[in-house]
């Protein structure tokens, strides 16, 4: 039977629409449906690449996983790539037509505002017509449609210039479900608010409230549950309890003020020099939750001097990391780390920062045109105005493995994974997400005299011996198993009855 369109709309930002949609895909896909996600445009600096080698967001990439279906730019049309604290590279259907100021992109004309500009005029229209007619494809294909909104739905400054939220709905049919943080504390004020701030054409979307991150006895929330529905005139659909024990990739840059910060001692300590512009830090979700391994995230000279592994991750902005890189130490500090024996990773721009040099004489990336790297990689780069977005397949220590490529950017070597002693550079996202790369380097780090090693004999044999036995499960395997425990726990708590009447046009 075919279920209207359904959109989590959010009471702010990080509220968990993007986990509860991620939750329903694979509630429907279990229950017999053919869903798809969609978010109309999405703004992050974690990103995938399309089986046909174009980029959205990893959130619907996440979403599409979980559903069981290919990836595709349809169900992320428009991407935001925030490039500095005021301009963002446009990617619309999987490819960058530019960079706009944010200024520039929420302030195109509306109809009660002049048309100060030609090109405001085209992208007016332009950016509209092309969501709408991307949904339309996706939703003659797929059954239903979960679509995801963008921060929060009550913010009326940027009513008149939305793509993401009710304005899509509308276009949609969908029917709304609002989902709010009680973690965050003041839920009714947040959930009472979005919904009255809304015009009575866009009330009449929202069939439904979901309560997330609920912490303690649900019980205890029976009084508030009835007290809201009374409120908004609008049903509790359900009451999600937090949880620690369920690992979902993230995409939101808010996910790293949780990530783990400090030196450990009796584990291979592996640091992420945090990057300013740091980007798809989920490609270290795996080596994070190797038991053998403490992985952190720094900015201190010294714990990258005193880590057995340092990683110099992606970035949005290479040229300008670098340049803080050496201002803030930490450049001296991962060269010191290498001449200790320290193993040192770069991956994708943190690749092109191990080189020799970086220019970008075209102004790609911003008015840094050359900068010297820090030499421990035999390669120049040069930024360029074509991007790179390809799933690739590459050889390591005899294993076939796999990742993906994203990047601007040019390097004078045809090989997918350079190494020197003590240092690995590649661009290939994902590059961790493969056994075989990350035993290599958990051996490596044991070999060259790690400060583990020094630490604790005996945990470093134990650390050599551990290292070639291979995981229960293969990635791909874990995180199927990980979407259908995150699908139990929102069904548990989830009127799913209702929400199906809803979604039937019953409820």
């Amino acid at each position: 039977m075919s279920l209207h369109p359904l959109m989590l709309a959010g009471t702010g930002s990080d509220v968990g629409k993007s986990v509860v949609a991620t939750a329903l895909c694979r509630i429907f896909r279990q229950d017999g449906y053919h869903p798809a996600p969609f978010k109309a445009q999405n703004m992050a600096l974690n990103s995938y690449v399309t089986p046909d080698g174009l980029e959205i967001g990893r959130a619907q990439a996440v979403q599409a996983e979980a559903a069981g279906v290919d990836c595709h730019t349809d169900m992320n049309p428009l991407l935001l790539k925030p490039q500095s604290d005021h301009t963002s590279q446009v990617v619309l259907h999987g490819r960058p037509i530019g960079s706009r100021s944010a200024y520039d992109f929420w302030n195109s004309p509306t109809p009660h505002q002049p048309l100060h500009t030609a090109r405001q005029r085209r992208e007016t229209i332009y950016f509209r017509r092309e969501v709408c007619d991307a949904f339309d494809r996706l939703n003659a294909r797929y059954n239903p449609i979960v679509m995801e909104g963008a921060g929060s739905i009550s913010e009326l400054n940027l009513r008149d210039h939305d793509l993401v939220n009710l304005p899509m709905a509308r276009h949609a049919g969908a029917d709304v479900i609002l989902v709010g943080d009680i973690d965050r504390g003041g839920i009714f004020a947040s959930v009472y608010g979005s919904i009255a701030l809304q015009t009575e054409q866009d009330r009449q979307l929202i069939k439904g409230i979901i309560i997330n991150k609920f912490r303690g006895d649900l019980r205890l929330f029976d009084d508030g549950r009835r007290m809201l529905e009374e409120l908004c005139g609008v049903p509790v659909l359900g009451v999600i309890p937090y949880y620690n024990d369920i690992h979902i990739e993230e995409e939101d840059s808010v996910a790293l003020a949780r990530k783990h910060r400090r030196l450990q001692e009796g584990k291979v300590n592996v640091a992420v020099v945090l990057l300013r512009h740091i980007s798809n830090f989920t490609d270290f979700d795996v080596l994070e939750r190797d038991p053998r391994v403490n992985l952190f995230y720094t900015t201190s000279p010294t714990d990258i001097t005193q880590a057995d592994i340092v990683i110099l991750p992606g970035t949005k902005t290479t040229l300008d990391d670098l340049l803080e890189l050496r201002r803030n130490g930490c450049a001296e500090a991962i060269l010191s780390a290498h001449r200790q024996g320290r193993i040192i990773v770069g991956i994708c721009g943190g690749y092109q920062m191990l080189g020799l040099t970086v220019s970008d004489p075209q102004g790609i990336e911003g008015t840094i045109t050359h900068l010297p790297g820090l030499g421990l990689l035999p390669i120049h780069t040069t930024m360029t105005a074509e991007k790179t977005t390809r799933q690739v397949t590459f050889t390591f220590d005899g294993y076939e493995c796999c990742g993906y490529e994203i990047h601007q950017g040019v390097s004078d070597t045809a090989e997918a994974v350079l190494q020197t002693p003590h240092c690995i550079g590649t661009y290939i996202h994902g590059f961790l997400d493969n056994a075989p790369v990350i035993d290599h380097l958990l051996k490596q780090s044991v070999l060259c005299g790690s400060a583990a090693e020094r630490k604790s004999g005996s945990a470093a044999e134990q650390k050599s011996g551990s290292a070639a036995e291979p995981p229960a499960l293969s990635y791909q395997a874990y995180k199927d198993q990980q979407y259908d425990l995150l699908a139990d726990h929102v069904r548990g708590h989830l009127d799913m009855e209702r929400l199906y009447n809803i979604l039937r046009g019953d409820g």
